[in-house]
Protein backbone atom coordinates (compact mmCIF):
# COMPACT_ATOMS: atom_id res chain seq x y z
CA UNK A 1 0.00 0.00 0.00
CA UNK A 2 1.28 3.57 -0.92
CA UNK A 3 -0.08 6.46 1.15
CA UNK A 4 1.02 10.06 1.36
CA UNK A 5 1.63 11.08 4.88
CA UNK A 6 0.43 14.62 6.48
CA UNK A 7 1.31 15.24 10.43
CA UNK A 8 -1.34 13.14 12.31
CA UNK A 9 -1.40 12.31 16.14
CA UNK A 10 0.36 9.64 16.91
CA UNK A 11 -2.74 7.86 18.16
CA UNK A 12 -4.15 7.74 14.81
CA UNK A 13 -0.78 6.87 13.08
CA UNK A 14 -0.61 3.17 15.10
CA UNK A 15 -4.49 3.12 14.28
CA UNK A 16 -3.14 3.03 10.34
CA UNK A 17 -0.37 0.90 10.76
CA UNK A 18 -2.56 -2.27 12.78
CA UNK A 19 -5.04 -1.93 10.20
CA UNK A 20 -2.47 -2.48 7.19
CA UNK A 21 -2.16 -5.84 8.60
CA UNK A 22 -3.26 -9.16 6.97
CA UNK A 23 -5.78 -10.05 9.44
CA UNK A 24 -9.47 -9.90 9.02
CA UNK A 25 -10.14 -9.96 12.73
CA UNK A 26 -14.21 -8.87 12.52
CA UNK A 27 -14.59 -10.99 9.23
CA UNK A 28 -13.01 -14.51 8.81
CA UNK A 29 -14.13 -15.04 5.45
CA UNK A 30 -11.13 -16.17 2.91
CA UNK A 31 -13.38 -15.81 -0.62
CA UNK A 32 -12.72 -13.33 -1.96
CA UNK A 33 -9.03 -12.22 -3.33
CA UNK A 34 -7.68 -8.13 -3.55
CA UNK A 35 -4.80 -7.38 -5.89
CA UNK A 36 -3.01 -3.98 -5.72
CA UNK A 37 -2.62 -2.01 -9.37
CA UNK A 38 -0.74 0.80 -10.09
CA UNK A 39 -1.20 3.33 -7.46
CA UNK A 40 -3.37 6.78 -8.69
CA UNK A 41 -1.29 9.35 -9.61
CA UNK A 42 -1.91 13.21 -8.77
CA UNK A 43 -1.85 13.78 -5.39
CA UNK A 44 -3.65 11.34 -2.54
CA UNK A 45 -7.20 12.15 -2.01
CA UNK A 46 -10.45 11.08 -0.52
CA UNK A 47 -14.27 12.27 -1.51
CA UNK A 48 -13.59 12.29 -4.86
CA UNK A 49 -15.92 11.63 -8.20
CA UNK A 50 -15.37 8.27 -9.95
CA UNK A 51 -17.16 7.67 -13.10
CA UNK A 52 -16.52 4.83 -15.99
CA UNK A 53 -16.61 5.42 -19.83
CA UNK A 54 -15.58 2.67 -22.06
CA UNK A 55 -13.00 0.53 -21.28
CA UNK A 56 -11.60 3.58 -18.77
CA UNK A 57 -12.40 4.73 -15.13
CA UNK A 58 -12.08 8.12 -13.63
CA UNK A 59 -11.57 10.13 -10.82
CA UNK A 60 -11.73 13.68 -10.43
CA UNK A 61 -12.04 16.50 -7.64
CA UNK A 62 -11.79 15.30 -3.85
CA UNK A 63 -10.12 16.68 -0.90
CA UNK A 64 -6.55 16.02 -0.12
CA UNK A 65 -6.27 16.96 3.59
CA UNK A 66 -5.69 20.78 3.10
CA UNK A 67 -7.00 22.15 -0.23
CA UNK A 68 -10.15 21.15 -2.73
CA UNK A 69 -9.00 19.82 -6.11
CA UNK A 70 -9.82 19.92 -9.80
CA UNK A 71 -7.38 17.63 -11.62
CA UNK A 72 -8.45 15.00 -13.60
CA UNK A 73 -7.21 11.19 -14.08
CA UNK A 74 -8.15 7.98 -16.66
CA UNK A 75 -7.18 4.84 -15.59
CA UNK A 76 -6.88 1.81 -18.02
CA UNK A 77 -6.84 -1.48 -16.81
CA UNK A 78 -6.22 -3.31 -19.47
CA UNK A 79 -2.16 -1.59 -19.19
CA UNK A 80 -2.39 -0.77 -15.77
CA UNK A 81 -1.39 3.00 -15.72
CA UNK A 82 -2.36 6.11 -15.32
CA UNK A 83 -2.96 9.41 -17.28
CA UNK A 84 -3.73 12.61 -16.79
CA UNK A 85 -6.75 14.36 -18.41
CA UNK A 86 -8.22 18.16 -18.58
CA UNK A 87 -8.66 19.64 -15.69
CA UNK A 88 -12.25 20.19 -14.10
CA UNK A 89 -13.09 24.23 -14.93
CA UNK A 90 -15.62 25.03 -12.06
CA UNK A 91 -15.12 25.07 -8.71
CA UNK A 92 -12.30 22.87 -6.48
CA UNK A 93 -14.96 20.54 -4.28
CA UNK A 94 -15.50 17.36 -2.37
CA UNK A 95 -18.25 15.31 -2.10
CA UNK A 96 -19.36 15.97 -5.31
CA UNK A 97 -21.27 13.02 -7.58
CA UNK A 98 -20.52 11.63 -10.63
CA UNK A 99 -21.67 8.90 -13.68
CA UNK A 100 -21.61 8.78 -17.28
CA UNK A 101 -24.20 8.56 -20.15
CA UNK A 102 -23.07 6.70 -23.48
CA UNK A 103 -19.15 8.22 -24.24
CA UNK A 104 -19.59 11.07 -21.78
CA UNK A 105 -19.17 11.74 -17.72
CA UNK A 106 -20.88 13.83 -16.02
CA UNK A 107 -20.30 15.76 -12.57
CA UNK A 108 -22.04 17.74 -10.43
CA UNK A 109 -23.03 19.11 -6.58
CA UNK A 110 -20.23 19.13 -3.63
CA UNK A 111 -18.77 21.41 -0.95
CA UNK A 112 -16.26 24.29 -2.03
CA UNK A 113 -15.36 24.78 1.73
CA UNK A 114 -18.18 27.45 2.10
CA UNK A 115 -20.96 26.46 -0.49
CA UNK A 116 -23.22 23.50 -1.36
CA UNK A 117 -22.96 23.39 -4.84
CA UNK A 118 -25.23 22.55 -7.67
CA UNK A 119 -23.43 23.11 -11.04
CA UNK A 120 -23.31 20.69 -13.52
CA UNK A 121 -20.53 19.36 -15.73
CA UNK A 122 -20.15 17.54 -19.31
CA UNK A 123 -16.55 15.34 -19.88
CA UNK A 124 -16.07 14.52 -23.55
CA UNK A 125 -13.21 12.26 -23.49
CA UNK A 126 -13.10 12.28 -27.23
CA UNK A 127 -11.73 15.92 -27.19
CA UNK A 128 -11.07 16.02 -23.69
CA UNK A 129 -12.71 19.02 -22.87
CA UNK A 130 -15.59 19.81 -20.28
CA UNK A 131 -18.91 21.59 -20.91
CA UNK A 132 -20.69 23.76 -18.41
CA UNK A 133 -24.54 21.97 -18.68
CA UNK A 134 -27.96 23.05 -17.13
CA UNK A 135 -27.65 23.41 -13.33
CA UNK A 136 -28.91 20.32 -11.30
CA UNK A 137 -32.83 20.55 -10.71
CA UNK A 138 -32.37 20.53 -6.65
CA UNK A 139 -30.95 22.23 -4.25
CA UNK A 140 -27.28 23.04 -3.92
CA UNK A 141 -25.95 19.83 -2.00
CA UNK A 142 -23.12 17.22 -1.08
CA UNK A 143 -22.73 13.48 -0.09
CA UNK A 144 -25.22 13.07 -2.58
CA UNK A 145 -25.46 9.59 -4.69
CA UNK A 146 -25.83 9.36 -8.64
CA UNK A 147 -26.24 6.86 -11.16
CA UNK A 148 -27.50 6.60 -15.12
CA UNK A 149 -30.27 4.07 -16.47
CA UNK A 150 -30.96 4.27 -20.24
CA UNK A 151 -29.92 7.19 -21.39
CA UNK A 152 -30.45 9.56 -18.63
CA UNK A 153 -28.90 10.18 -15.24
CA UNK A 154 -30.20 10.75 -11.62
CA UNK A 155 -29.20 12.48 -8.62
CA UNK A 156 -30.90 12.00 -5.15
CA UNK A 157 -30.33 12.17 -1.47
CA UNK A 158 -27.32 14.11 0.17
CA UNK A 159 -27.23 17.07 2.17
CA UNK A 160 -28.46 20.69 1.60
CA UNK A 161 -27.99 22.08 5.67
CA UNK A 162 -30.93 19.04 5.69
CA UNK A 163 -31.43 15.36 4.75
CA UNK A 164 -32.62 14.73 1.60
CA UNK A 165 -34.34 11.78 -0.41
CA UNK A 166 -35.52 13.74 -3.20
CA UNK A 167 -34.59 12.22 -6.83
CA UNK A 168 -33.68 14.30 -10.04
CA UNK A 169 -33.85 13.11 -13.39
CA UNK A 170 -31.81 14.38 -15.98
CA UNK A 171 -31.90 14.05 -19.62
CA UNK A 172 -28.63 15.50 -21.75
CA UNK A 173 -30.64 15.39 -25.65
CA UNK A 174 -33.37 17.97 -23.91
CA UNK A 175 -31.90 21.06 -25.54
CA UNK A 176 -28.15 21.79 -25.59
CA UNK A 177 -27.45 22.03 -22.17
CA UNK A 178 -29.86 19.27 -20.60
CA UNK A 179 -32.79 19.39 -18.80
CA UNK A 180 -33.78 18.52 -15.30
CA UNK A 181 -37.16 17.05 -14.04
CA UNK A 182 -38.49 15.93 -10.23
CA UNK A 183 -39.41 12.28 -9.76
CA UNK A 184 -41.20 10.95 -6.99
CA UNK A 185 -38.95 10.68 -4.05
CA UNK A 186 -38.33 7.28 -2.44
CA UNK A 187 -40.04 6.02 0.78
CA UNK A 188 -37.14 5.38 2.64
CA UNK A 189 -35.08 7.65 5.19
CA UNK A 190 -33.48 10.81 3.99
CA UNK A 191 -30.15 10.66 3.87
CA UNK A 192 -26.86 11.46 3.09
CA UNK A 193 -23.29 9.25 2.83
CA UNK A 194 -25.23 6.51 1.11
CA UNK A 195 -24.24 4.16 -2.09
CA UNK A 196 -26.11 3.53 -5.43
CA UNK A 197 -25.64 0.73 -7.89
CA UNK A 198 -27.48 -0.62 -10.92
CA UNK A 199 -28.50 -3.43 -12.19
CA UNK A 200 -30.59 -4.60 -15.08
CA UNK A 201 -32.00 -0.99 -15.52
CA UNK A 202 -32.76 -0.40 -11.82
CA UNK A 203 -30.86 1.30 -9.23
CA UNK A 204 -30.08 0.41 -5.50
CA UNK A 205 -30.12 2.62 -2.89
CA UNK A 206 -28.69 1.86 0.82
CA UNK A 207 -26.40 2.92 3.65
CA UNK A 208 -25.88 6.24 4.51
CA UNK A 209 -26.71 8.66 7.79
CA UNK A 210 -29.73 10.19 9.24
CA UNK A 211 -30.91 12.51 11.83
CA UNK A 212 -31.48 9.40 13.42
CA UNK A 213 -28.31 7.44 12.69
CA UNK A 214 -27.42 5.22 10.42
CA UNK A 215 -30.25 4.07 7.95
CA UNK A 216 -30.80 -0.03 7.28
CA UNK A 217 -33.95 0.06 4.78
CA UNK A 218 -32.92 -0.66 0.68
CA UNK A 219 -34.39 1.09 -1.73
CA UNK A 220 -35.06 0.02 -5.41
CA UNK A 221 -35.37 2.48 -8.12
CA UNK A 222 -36.98 1.67 -11.19
CA UNK A 223 -37.47 4.88 -13.81
CA UNK A 224 -39.42 2.65 -16.40
CA UNK A 225 -42.78 2.47 -13.72
CA UNK A 226 -45.01 5.13 -13.42
CA UNK A 227 -45.01 7.38 -10.46
CA UNK A 228 -45.77 6.78 -7.40
CA UNK A 229 -44.47 3.16 -8.29
CA UNK A 230 -41.18 3.71 -9.45
CA UNK A 231 -39.65 2.87 -6.26
CA UNK A 232 -39.85 -1.08 -3.86
CA UNK A 233 -37.70 -2.10 -1.06
CA UNK A 234 -35.44 -5.04 -0.08
CA UNK A 235 -34.63 -6.57 2.75
CA UNK A 236 -32.98 -4.61 5.72
CA UNK A 237 -29.68 -4.51 5.79
CA UNK A 238 -29.32 -5.29 9.27
CA UNK A 239 -30.00 -8.47 11.69
CA UNK A 240 -33.74 -7.66 12.41
CA UNK A 241 -35.80 -10.75 11.19
CA UNK A 242 -36.72 -13.29 13.07
CA UNK A 243 -35.24 -15.80 9.91
CA UNK A 244 -31.33 -16.62 10.43
CA UNK A 245 -30.28 -14.74 7.19
CA UNK A 246 -29.64 -11.58 8.42
CA UNK A 247 -27.66 -12.75 11.36
CA UNK A 248 -24.67 -11.68 10.98
CA UNK A 249 -25.59 -8.66 8.81
CA UNK A 250 -23.01 -6.02 9.71
CA UNK A 251 -23.54 -3.26 6.66
CA UNK A 252 -25.11 -0.33 7.79
CA UNK A 253 -23.15 2.43 7.63
CA UNK A 254 -21.87 5.76 5.50
CA UNK A 255 -19.55 7.19 2.81
CA UNK A 256 -18.88 3.29 1.41
CA UNK A 257 -18.25 2.55 -2.19
CA UNK A 258 -19.99 -0.13 -3.91
CA UNK A 259 -19.97 -1.36 -7.97
CA UNK A 260 -21.30 -4.10 -9.86
CA UNK A 261 -19.98 -7.01 -11.48
CA UNK A 262 -20.88 -10.23 -12.85
CA UNK A 263 -24.68 -9.99 -11.79
CA UNK A 264 -23.22 -9.07 -8.10
CA UNK A 265 -23.11 -5.81 -6.31
CA UNK A 266 -20.21 -5.00 -3.61
CA UNK A 267 -20.07 -2.77 -0.54
CA UNK A 268 -17.00 -2.16 1.38
CA UNK A 269 -15.21 0.62 3.35
CA UNK A 270 -17.03 2.97 5.10
CA UNK A 271 -17.67 4.71 8.33
CA UNK A 272 -19.80 3.77 11.53
CA UNK A 273 -17.86 5.32 14.86
CA UNK A 274 -15.18 3.68 13.45
CA UNK A 275 -13.59 2.80 9.49
CA UNK A 276 -14.86 -0.59 7.87
CA UNK A 277 -12.65 -2.62 5.40
CA UNK A 278 -15.17 -5.82 5.23
CA UNK A 279 -16.94 -6.62 1.68
CA UNK A 280 -20.45 -7.46 1.32
CA UNK A 281 -21.49 -9.22 -1.82
CA UNK A 282 -25.16 -8.50 -2.78
CA UNK A 283 -26.89 -11.37 -5.03
CA UNK A 284 -29.59 -9.62 -7.04
CA UNK A 285 -32.09 -12.78 -7.35
CA UNK A 286 -32.16 -13.71 -3.60
CA UNK A 287 -32.28 -10.29 -1.92
CA UNK A 288 -29.54 -11.90 0.30
CA UNK A 289 -25.88 -10.17 1.10
CA UNK A 290 -23.13 -12.70 1.86
CA UNK A 291 -19.73 -11.45 3.42
CA UNK A 292 -16.51 -11.58 1.60
CA UNK A 293 -12.50 -11.12 1.96
CA UNK A 294 -12.37 -8.00 3.51
CA UNK A 295 -10.52 -5.16 1.37
CA UNK A 296 -6.87 -5.68 1.90
CA UNK A 297 -5.51 -1.84 2.46
CA UNK A 298 -5.85 0.23 5.40
CA UNK A 299 -9.65 0.45 6.51
CA UNK A 300 -11.17 3.55 5.25
CA UNK A 301 -13.92 5.97 4.61
CA UNK A 302 -14.77 8.68 1.34
CA UNK A 303 -13.09 5.75 -0.79
CA UNK A 304 -14.02 5.94 -4.42
CA UNK A 305 -14.58 2.83 -6.48
CA UNK A 306 -15.28 2.02 -10.33
CA UNK A 307 -16.08 -1.19 -12.57
CA UNK A 308 -14.72 -1.83 -15.55
CA UNK A 309 -16.16 -4.66 -18.05
CA UNK A 310 -16.89 -6.67 -15.29
CA UNK A 311 -13.63 -5.40 -13.34
CA UNK A 312 -14.21 -3.84 -9.90
CA UNK A 313 -11.89 -1.74 -8.25
CA UNK A 314 -11.26 0.14 -4.86
CA UNK A 315 -8.90 3.49 -4.34
CA UNK A 316 -8.38 6.80 -2.55
CA UNK A 317 -9.67 7.31 0.80
CA UNK A 318 -8.53 8.11 4.39
CA UNK A 319 -8.16 6.99 7.23
CA UNK A 320 -11.25 8.13 9.44
CA UNK A 321 -13.77 10.94 8.96
CA UNK A 322 -11.41 13.35 10.95
CA UNK A 323 -8.08 12.21 9.36
CA UNK A 324 -5.53 14.11 7.47
CA UNK A 325 -4.23 11.27 5.96
CA UNK A 326 -5.20 10.35 2.56
CA UNK A 327 -4.32 7.28 0.45
CA UNK A 328 -3.59 6.63 -3.39
CA UNK A 329 -3.69 3.19 -3.62
CA UNK A 330 -6.00 1.18 -5.61
CA UNK A 331 -6.90 -2.64 -5.47
CA UNK A 332 -9.42 -4.63 -7.85
CA UNK A 333 -11.62 -7.38 -6.58
CA UNK A 334 -11.70 -11.10 -7.75
CA UNK A 335 -14.88 -12.52 -6.12
CA UNK A 336 -14.37 -15.76 -6.73
CA UNK A 337 -10.57 -16.26 -6.15
CA UNK A 338 -9.55 -17.89 -2.48
CA UNK A 339 -7.79 -15.09 -0.42
CA UNK A 340 -3.91 -15.11 -1.07
CA UNK A 341 -1.83 -13.20 1.29
CA UNK A 342 1.15 -13.20 -0.50
CA UNK A 343 -0.80 -11.77 -4.09
CA UNK A 344 -1.28 -8.63 -2.82
CA UNK A 345 1.98 -6.48 -2.04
Amino acid sequence: MKAKFLWVPVTILSSFFSSCTKSSDTDNSTKGNWITRSSVEGVARSEAVAFTIGNKGYIVTGYDGTKRLKDLWAYDPDYNFWQQKAEFPGTARNNAVGFSIGEKGYIGTGFDGYNKLKDFWEYDPATDEWTQKADFGGSGRYNAVAFSIAGKGYISTGFDGNYLKDIWEYDPSDGAEGKWTQRVSMSGEKRMGAVAFVHDNKAYVCTGTYSGGTTNDFNVFDPAQPEGQAWSMRRKISNVSDSSYDDDYTIVRSKAVAFVMNNKAYVCCGENGGTYRDTWEYDFATDLWESKTPFEGASRTGASAFAINNRGFVLLGKGSATSTLQYEDIREFFPDQEYNENEDQ
